[in-house]
């Protein structure tokens, strides 16, 4: 699950994280006050975000033609004439797609003196099954444009997850990204806490980009979170009845959140050939050979190892709720699955549906004779696919 920048800042803020202050907005009068509040307070320049969850949003351009989704204000009519032109309004950025997404909310802070701009962030390394650390002096650039470009600055570090991070490996990565000395206690202190967020949030990603060293108003120089964005695992939100309110629907496809009160994993993607499968290994390899078949995937659609045949039914009536599906194709694995589990989902979906689509199905597995005698004595116009290529193939000639 993602949640908004402002959002994250207050769980970084909630570990001893420095960030700037400011406050989430809905309404131009919270706006208005927020800037307000900020200006009475000796602030001569403040920033007001778009809080949307999507990347590049200072580069963005509203489909009313207003440039970028991040700007700086010197008083506090120059905010309320901005903050008013993006609320509400439809941002496209090139994470968006086309289509943008709307502006529901504004975050109005403080903005920094900054000095220099470094990279951090703490994910998951799925390799070794520990959490990793990633810096950089490359604050403000995509971290995959830097690793491509100048791979030797980036710094990485696996934690061990008895220990988490050690105060001593903090400062190592302070010291390591060039601070001065004055500052590598404060960084180190800031590192640790940005590393409790993401262990004890369950995070799979806790990224600052930029982290900033900053000038004071009294000279003096620290370090702050300026941007921040985090994921959480979904399959640890549970523990997090907090975290859990601070979903926001509006930014989800409306047939993901479907899926999600069903436990489905489901993705819409841009094609015209349905995929319903169990686990993602074989869900991006099936996907995979669609393309290679010079077929579309319409979606990533994962049922699970534990899948129902209510789950099952739910699935369909998802795909077929996307007008571009033309053509779907099943594709199972029974191990922990029964393949006469999925087979009698598929005839009860198909039935419920009215399923007029073309409909490929390929079991291999447990119980994988009796799945395919209830396809066999459904009375459903379906083919059977004798392996993954074999079916990829029929369905991609299916929808021609």
């Amino acid at each position: 699950m993602n949640i908004h920048e402002y959002q994250a800042k207050e769980l970084l803020a909630k570990h001893g994280v420095a960030v700037p202050s400011g406050k989430a907005c809905q309404t131009m009068e919270q706006v208005t006050e927020a800037a307000k509040e900020l200006f009475d307070k000796g602030e001569s320049l403040i920033v007001i975000k778009s809080q949307i969850h999507a990347g590049g949003r200072g580069k963005g351009t509203f489909q009313s033609g207003f440039q970028g989704g991040v700007h700086l204000c010197r008083s506090l009519e120059d905010a309320i004439s901005k903050g008013s032109s993006m609320l509400g309004g439809t941002l496209v950025t090139k994470q968006t797609g086309p289509e943008g997404r709307e502006v529901k909310t504004l975050l109005v802070a403080s903005a920094e003196n900054i000095l220099n701009e470094l990279y951090l962030a703490v994910l998951l390394d799925r390799e070794t099954s520990k959490p990793l650390i990633m810096a950089s002096t490359e604050g403000g650039m995509d971290i995959e444009e830097v690793a491509e470009k100048t791979p030797e600055k980036i710094i990485k570090l696996q934690v061990d997850p008895a220990t988490g991070l050690m105060p001593h490996q903090a400062r190592r990565i302070a010291a390591s990204l060039g601070l001065p000395s004055e500052l590598i206690g404060q960084a180190s202190k800031l590192l640790m806490g940005v590393y409790q967020t993401f262990w004890q949030c369950d995070a799979s990603l806790v990224e600052i980009n930029p982290l900033c060293v900053v000038e004071k108003s009294d000279g003096s120089q620290a370090v702050a979170a300026v941007d921040a964005k985090i994921s959480i695992d979904d399959n640890a939100l549970y523990r997090h009845t907090s975290i859990q309110s601070m979903r926001d629907l509006g930014e989800e496809a409306p047939l993901e959140i479907e899926a999600s009160k069903h436990d489905l994993n489901y993705i819409k993607l841009d094609g015209n050939i349905a995929c319903l499968v169990n686990g993602a290994g074989l869900a991006m390899a099936t996907m995979d050979i669609i393309k290679h078949y010079g077929g579309s995937p319409a979606n990533f659609l994962d049922v699970g190892g534990g899948a129902t045949t209510e789950q099952v039914t739910a699935a369909f009536r998802i795909i077929l709720s996307d007008p571009n599906v033309k053509g779907i194709l099943v594709n199972i694995f029974g191990g922990i699955m029964q393949c006469d589990v999925i087979a009698q989902g598929v005839v009860t979906a198909a039935k419920e549906t009215n399923l007029s689509l073309p409909l490929v199905v390929r079991l291999e597995g447990n119980n994988v004779a009796l799945g395919k005698e209830i396809l066999q004595n459904s009375g459903l116009e379906l083919v059977s696919g004798d392996s993954m290529a074999d079916a990829a193939q029929k369905i991609v000639a299916a929808v021609g």
